[in-house]
């Protein structure tokens, strides 16, 4: 195995192409993957060659197990207040190459300049929240809770712990959990997506010169193989994941077989509920930029909207014409306000969807599939597409599209649009616009979904609350950063004391 403390970016660069091949670090180096197969990762404007990932496995994991593994006791020992200082100077680091983070985001994934910077604002916000550990991480005590006798309970880390993150959002989704597991005095793996590892390249980069201990944080590429080594591996204490719905039920049932915490964040499928009363002009506009924003491939995108009464024919007509406005193009480029889709078979996949959609007798109010950008022939780009007359009982109704399709039923009325929303096996976030508190009220009374916005488009939980779903989009009882971030990274160990 070679290693080498140089940049990963910029290792295994092949010397005909000029194609780099990402690296795993794991021990505080960066080291060759253990791996025969690779994965291309391609920038969906251009369609453009940009990197190689190596799909390890098995024993590319245990490596970085056995690394943090060995790196954990002394972690353990060092006290909270010095196992923030090297998050202190990530942040310092994070602030200085942010426009540098914000442009690789956008090269590998498609997505706007603005929106990778705000991805990597919010990867910054956790990062934060994790330096306050030393309060947020503290314990209770009760004197005399018998004659003579009193009790103690502490928060105390669990051991090694890995992230399996998605595509949509590379900078951000690993740091709302790697930061928080190490301020706790856990060691921590991540596995990012396969698809776009560049963001997690350069932010090791930044982890490497903020100074952690050896050991203390590892980086791990692969596919399938290498998420089945992280969850059967003894060595593992629990695993955050963040994905497809039918992904996350399988890691949660695998990882909690072998007897691991497991936070399965999954899919959804988003509904926004517009009210008679509400104000059309800014119901319509946010409305579609949750749908549309980073070209539907969010987990809080909003891509159904369910117009209740007589709000069908204005909604309607103003959610055209927004959608119509957006400018599609190289995320890159100044102005361009929806960049492409992840790849070309995630375009096949959306496009199937819109052509069930025409079979099922929606009615297709703004057809994107003919959208060329004649600067990138080869990029995997698709306009905003938008469907009136849709039955809940259609597939694109139903099913997660993923992708810059947005879908408009009316409901008769508050309780009707209720019961869609009820009746659908996902529950991750859902809005209402209404200028009726009675109604916002309700809503959120009676929807299961865990985010929920009142006038406002995407429910993005800040690093301080809580991030998941219910019903089929979330497998576990603790979120994702907030409060929850503490209970699902430590232990509580209540002491009982007498003194004779």
């Amino acid at each position: 195995m070679t290693t080498s403390r140089t940049p990963a970016v910029v290792n295994g660069q092949d010397a005909t192409t000029g194609v780099r091949t990402v690296q795993n670090y794991i021990g505080g180096r960066w080291v060759a993957a253990d791996a025969t197969r690779f994965g291309e990762v391609r920038n969906p404007a251009t369609g453009a060659l940009v990197a190689r990932t190596p799909l390890g496995g098995a024993a590319d994991v245990d490596r970085a197990v056995q690394a943090a593994l060995q790196a954990f006791p002394g972690w353990r020992r060092t006290p909270p207040v010095n196992r923030v200082r090297p998050l202190f100077k990530l942040k310092d680091l994070f602030e200085r190459r942010f426009e540098d983070v914000a442009r690789v985001c956008t090269i590998e994934h498609g997505k706007t300049l603005e929106e990778s910077r705000s991805s990597v604002r919010r990867a910054i916000d956790n990062i934060d929240l994790a330096v306050g550990i030393p309060d947020r991480m503290m314990g209770t005590a009760l004197e005399d809770i018998a004659a003579g006798i009193d009790c103690t309970s502490m928060r105390q880390p669990v051991g090694v712990f890995a992230a399996i993150t998605p595509f949509n959002f590379p900078a951000m989704v690993p740091m709302w959990f790697l930061p928080h597991a190490v301020a706790c005095g856990n060691t921590f793996i991540v596995k990012p997506s396969e698809r776009v590892p560049l963001s997690q390249a350069i932010i090791f980069e930044l982890i490497h010169e903020a100074g952690f201990p050896e050991g203390v944080v590892n980086l791990v590429n692969g596919a399938k193989d290498a998420v089945d080594a992280i969850l059967d591996h003894p060595g593992i204490a629990g695993v955050s994941f963040v994905g497809s719905s039918p992904v996350a039920h399988y890691v949660y049932k695998r990882g909690a077989e072998k007897g691991k915490r497991v936070q399965a964040l999954g899919g959804a499928k988003n509904f926004v509920v517009v009210m008679p009363d509400a104000d059309m002009d800014r119901a319509a506009a946010v409305s579609t930029e949750s749908c549309f924003g980073c070209a539907g491939e969010r987990c809080l995108a909003n891509p159904v909207v369910i117009a209740v009464g007589d709000a069908c024919g204005p909604i309607t007509e103003r959610l055209v014409a927004e959608a119509a406005k957006i400018r599609v193009g190289d995320g890159l480029e100044p102005g361009v306000t929806m960049g492409p889709v992840i790849s070309k078979e995630h375009l096949q996949r959306i496009t199937g969807y819109i052509e069930k959609g025409v079979a099922e007798g929606a009615k297709l109010l703004l057809d994107g599939r003919g959208f060329k950008d004649p600067k990138h022939q080869d990029g995997y780009f698709l306009g905003p597409t938008v469907f009136g007359e849709v039955r809940p009982e259609m597939v694109i109704a139903r099913e997660e599209i993923f992708g810059p399709v947005l879908c408009i039923i009316r409901a008769k009325d508050f309780d009707e649009a209720v019961a869609i929303v009820r009746k659908h096996e996902l529950g991750n976030a859902t809005s209402i616009f209404t200028t009726s508190g009675k109604w916002a009220r309700e809503y959120r009374y009676r929807v299961e979904p865990s985010m929920l916005g009142v006038n406002i488009g995407v429910a993005a939980p800040m690093a301080f609350f809580p991030f998941g779903g219910a019903k089929g989009s979330f497998y576990g009882d603790l979120k994702a950063h907030g409060r929850d971030a503490v209970e699902f990274y430590t232990d509580k160990k209540v002491t009982i004391t007498r003194w004779f």
